[in-house]
């Protein structure tokens, strides 16, 4: 099968054909029928992450939002027996830990990271292999259209789980998201559809156009806005209840929380760069004396998946209005390196392997 395989931190990957993966006992092997490229793709192909432990290693398969039919099934798996279309969560939970029995499969202790370490091979490939299958894995309707199953990869359930599960936003209150790429924009569409006041705050005025057609209520340049949160509050009348630093810089990090109301939540969804390295400055007399809450994100335990496409199938959220670009398993390389610069805009997404 044709896969991409990381080699050499920053250069293009190997297009390269490798035996297709076996399967475990207790696994499935997924056709892919779409793959989206995320910005995490891009911190693993920069190689980040080493001050956390976190550098994926160089002969990796990368790809992590994949969506597909399962073409076999290990002998342990009996709630599929193969041909069935699913949706594949990055972060693989074992089924068995207390995190998941209790429904936080994504901070599993013993799970793997789809796409970034090598007991898991990722899905820029023709098929990916998916560990206990019976719990990762969820059924897809035939309605759903693969680019739409895959935009919701790990951005729109990271985003959703942000927003609902951590931050348990209200209709009518205001959500300041910083970073409008793939999980921003998700944040923006999901808040929106469940009733919240979005300003969406970027630096690129496309950008924050589209942010409005998907429902942003108001936008913030942050290019053009010398005190960003104080814009904010004049917005919100006095600051939002909930902020999502979806980026991972120092600047939209502090911003984030420096424009929340007393008793607001902060939700960190960005990861840091090598110019932050994992530790990021923040105002936490400030934090303390207004009673705000900060609260990291890990995408969504895979059984949170039936809840997104529910509203999905309903037509109440549409992951697939975020998609503006279907490329090849060869032009991988190219949309990650136009990352370097934030050159793309919503979701892309790899249809032809």
């Amino acid at each position: 099968m044709r896969a991409a395989v990381l080699h050499e931190y920053g250069e293009p990957l190997a297009i390269e054909s490798i035996a297709p993966p076996d399967v475990e006992n207790h696994g499935a092997v997924v056709a892919v029928e779409a793959c989206g490229i995320c910005r995490s793709d891009w911190h693993a192909w920069q190689g980040h992450g080493e001050w956390a432990d976190d550098k994926v290693p160089r002969g990796q398969i990368l790809g992590h939002e994949p969506v597909g039919r399962i073409v076999e099934t290990g002998d342990h798996v009996t709630p599929f027996e193969g041909g069935e279309r699913v949706a594949v969560p990055f972060n693989l939970g074992c089924g068995d830990c207390g995190a998941c029995v209790t429904g936080h499969g994504n901070v599993c202790p013993d799970d793997r990271a789809l796409g970034f370490e090598p007991a898991a091979p990722g899905a820029f490939a023709e098929r990916v292999h998916v560990p206990h299958a019976a719990y990762n894995l969820t059924a897809l309707g035939e309605g759903v259209a693969p680019v739409d199953a895959a935009a919701l990869g790990c951005r729109y359930v990271t985003a959703f789980n942000a927003l609902v599960r951590r931050a348990d936003i209200a209709a009518g209150e205001w959500v300041a998201v910083f970073g409008c790429g793939g999980v921003g924009l998700s944040a923006v569409q999901i808040a929106n559809a469940l009733g919240a006041r979005v300003v969406a705050v970027d630096v690129d005025n496309a950008t924050l156009d589209l942010a409005s057609e998907i429902g942003a209520t108001e936008t913030v340049n942050g290019a053009e806005t010398n005190d960003v949160p104080g814009a904010i509050a004049a917005l919100t009348d006095g600051g939002a209840h909930v902020t999502i630093d979806a980026l991972g810089r120092q600047e939209t990090c502090r911003d984030a929380v420096e424009s929340l109301q007393r008793r607001g939540r902060h939700v960190q969804v960005g990861l840091t760069t090598d110019a932050e390295r994992g530790e990021i400055a923040l105002p936490t007399d400030a934090i303390a004396r207004g009673e705000i809450d900060f609260l990291g994100v890990r995408g969504l335990s895979p059984t949170g998946y039936d809840e997104v496409l529910r509203l999905v199938e309903s037509d109440v959220l549409d992951p697939g209005r975020l998609v503006t670009r279907e490329v090849g398993l060869d032009d991988v390389s190219d949309r990650l390196a136009a990352m370097d610069e934030y050159e793309t805009r919503g979701i892309e997404v790899v249809t032809e392997l």
